[in-house]
Order: structure tokens, then C-alpha cells, then sequence
């Protein structure tokens, strides 16, 4: 199993816009080998941003690399990128995370 989380801070009042976002969204990951799942997880708020991220849940890091390297991948992200991002503070920080038990 290979986790992939995107963190994102999304400016304070934002919230239901950025949720919203990604409910819209197409991202294609049914359409891609070895997607198990995916979720959108809120964390603490602070005076500074809201806390978020996606978290997707692949049956191998090998099937992550080749969703980044896929047309599904190319579609979602060009669909994200119309879309306004002033909820953003900043850009994403990608983790990853390997199975070991």
C-alpha cells in the first residue's frame, strides 16, 4: 500500500469554497490501475488558515507514479487549474508514505 497527501492551507472563511472544489471536480482516479481510494480530510483551524488534505490510497508507489505520469492525471489537474485558487495560501505540500507494516 503507497499513501500520496497533498497539505493545503486554505485561508480563514474559505473553507466551503475550497470543499466545494474538490466535491466538483473530476479527478479521473477511477480510471487509473491501482487506485484504492481517496479522501479530503479537515484539520485545525487557526487565525492564520484552515488545514486540509487529500489524502489517495494506491495498491503500490509504482501505480501512484504512473497515475502522475497518466492522461487521467493530465485531465483532473488541467480541470483544477480553470477554477479561481484564491483560497490558497501557498501551494500544496506533497507527502508520501510506504506500507511497512
Amino acid at each position: 500500500m503507497f499513501l500520496a497527501m497533498n497539505r493545503f492551507r486554505i485561508a480563514p472563511g474559505r473553507e466551503d469554497d475550497f470543499i466545494a472544489h474538490w466535491r466538483n471536480r473530476n479527478s479521473y482516479l477511477d480510471e487509473v490501475p491501482g487506485f484504492v481510494s481517496f479522501n479530503l480530510l479537515r484539520g485545525q483551524t487557526t487565525d492564520e488558515c484552515t488545514l486540509f488534505a487529500s489524502h489517495s490510497v494506491w495498491a503500490s508507489e509504482q501505480a501512484f507514479i504512473d497515475w502522475t505520469k497518466s492522461e487521467a492525471f493530465r485531465k483532473a489537474h488541467m480541470q483544477a487549474g480553470q477554477s479561481p485558487r484564491d483560497f490558497y495560501l501557498g501551494p500544496p505540500q506533497l507527502e508520501v508514505f510506504a506500507s511497512v507494516l
